[in-house]
């Protein structure tokens, strides 16, 4: 009797050895995909503000706060060369003042600033921002490092 209840829950009575009892699944697993794809995902948007530095400048420490900014401000570079730099491209100084009013979407009150390496001459940096305020920009800006505690 034990045997006649068992023979009756199967489907097909006998199996046969050797074949199997489904036919071969033809579906793709996307489990690992979607997880490769996510820690990718994540890879990249730790990593993104990392490459968003621009030039390489050595910045002076100072004790000042960080600004809270709206929107992203022109940036001008002076590295420890005295090249100047207008939002990381390199510029000669003596278009400085076109190209800069040619990205100034606001006009005169558009936020500057100015990033000039520690190891560059004063008179540098302080050439580059007599250039852009005699040009009528008003927010005109250093930007310095935080002192390390």
């Amino acid at each position: 009797m034990g045997m006649a209840a068992a023979a009756a829950g199967r489907k097909s009575g006998r199996r046969r050895r050797g074949v199997p009892r489904y036919g071969a699944m033809a579906e793709i697993n996307m489990t690992p995909f979607i997880d490769v794809m996510l820690v990718l995902l994540i890879i990249f948007m730790v990593a993104a503000p990392l490459l968003a530095t621009g030039v390489p400048i050595d910045l002076p420490e100072t004790k000042a706060a960080a600004l809270n900014v709206d929107q992203k401000p022109i940036s001008v570079a002076v590295d420890e060369k005295g090249a100047v730099f207008l939002m990381d491209q390199p510029t000669p100084i003596e278009n400085l003042v076109e190209r800069l009013q040619g990205l100034a979407k606001s006009g005169a009150d558009e936020r500057i600033y100015v990033r000039g390496s520690k190891d560059v001459n004063y008179g540098r940096v302080a050439q580059v921002m007599s250039i852009i305020t005699s040009a009528g920009f008003k927010k005109v800006a250093l930007v310095t490092e935080q002192e390390k505690k």
